[in-house]
């Protein structure tokens, strides 16, 4: 048994609850882990409001949030390949088992060994954020002195982002509120405030003829309103809404298998990226580091230290 948060139905924050749950058992496919670290990302919360319920696939309720996790391997399924019982790993579960626990599953095939130097906060990170910043920009797949724009910078996928680019030498133009400035330019990108209004002019002042390149981390009207500044609309790509195909861009093609984890990896380890891992809660604290990433207003990554540690920042 080991305790977990998660949620009794679809809803708001009043479905959440902690609970206790048998270790998962794994299928020849997942290896168990015991979790060290678990991330925090807006895909939990939206998980947990019914938006895409077949994520879950037939588990009952309750279910427990989070996708994606570093730990310790304990027992590895018989079709598992490259990982070994007391392996330190990080990996995604994409069953709906959730990361918010003391043990789960995660698929073999979308795990990886966690590598000398690097910290098991910053591995956890890596299989939702760092990976969708990766996807992100290979799917554009600018040449070197681009101009890309990252819609929504501030945030955990969006800092990863622009490091990403930055690392391709392309140049990063991040849009994002107030709060956020420091860290956007903090990675190398020009910011543009849109509390402060007139976003596509302040752009084209940077990028008279457009930019190269568009990821969106927010959708919606933000979307609509970024779009039209890529010369390109196929050079349009959202994280966040569908609707991008309407506008001639594409949904980010998701990849989390064990070589991308591991071109993540390798980049942090060489010191060319960095999370920005701005809080660490305990897990009794999960509630508190769910509601933060919920309101929008977080800066950087939110993760939960589940090896006893308590809350810290920075």
């Amino acid at each position: 048994m080991s305790e977990a948060f998660g949620f009794r139905e679809f809803g708001g924050p009043q479905v959440q609850d902690f609970f206790d749950r048998p270790d998962p058992v794994p299928s020849p496919a997942e290896v168990l882990v015991r979790v060290t670290v678990a991330a925090v990302n807006p895909l939990d919360h939206k998980l947990r409001s019914g938006v895409v319920p077949q994520f879950y696939g037939d588990r009952p309720f309750p279910q427990v949030f989070g996708a994606e996790a570093a730990g310790v391997v304990l027992a590895v399924g018989a079709d598992v390949e490259g990982l070994d019982v007391g392996d330190t790993v990080f990996g995604c579960t994409l069953s709906g088992a959730g990361t918010y626990a003391g043990t789960t599953v995660l698929l073999g095939t979308n795990t990886a060994r966690k590598p000398e130097g690097l910290r098991d906060d910053w591995a956890a990170t890596i299989p939702v954020a760092g990976t969708s910043a990766l996807n992100a920009v290979d799917q554009l797949d600018l040449p070197s002195g681009a101009t890309i724009l990252v819609n929504g910078v501030g945030g955990g996928v969006g800092l990863l982002t622009a490091q990403v680019a930055r690392d391709r030498d392309l140049h990063v133009i991040g849009t994002g509120s107030a709060a956020k400035r420091t860290l956007a330019e903090a990675v190398g990108a020009t910011f543009v405030d849109y509390t402060e209004g007139q976003v596509v002019a302040r752009v084209r002042e940077l990028a008279p003829d457009g930019v190269d390149g568009v990821v969106d981390l927010v959708g919606g009207a933000s979307l609509r309103t970024v779009a039209p500044l890529v010369r390109d609309p196929k050079k349009v790509v959202s994280v966040a809404d569908p609707a991008v195909a309407e506008l001639g861009g594409e949904m980010v093609h998701r990849r989390v298998d064990r070589a991308d984890l591991e071109r993540v990896a390798a980049l942090m380890v060489e010191g060319r990226l960095d999370p920005y891992i701005v809080r660490t809660y305990s897990l009794s604290q999960a509630p508190e580091a769910l509601a933060l990433v919920e309101s929008g207003h977080a800066l950087g990554k939110v993760v939960i230290d589940l090896t006893g540690g308590t809350a810290s920042e920075g």
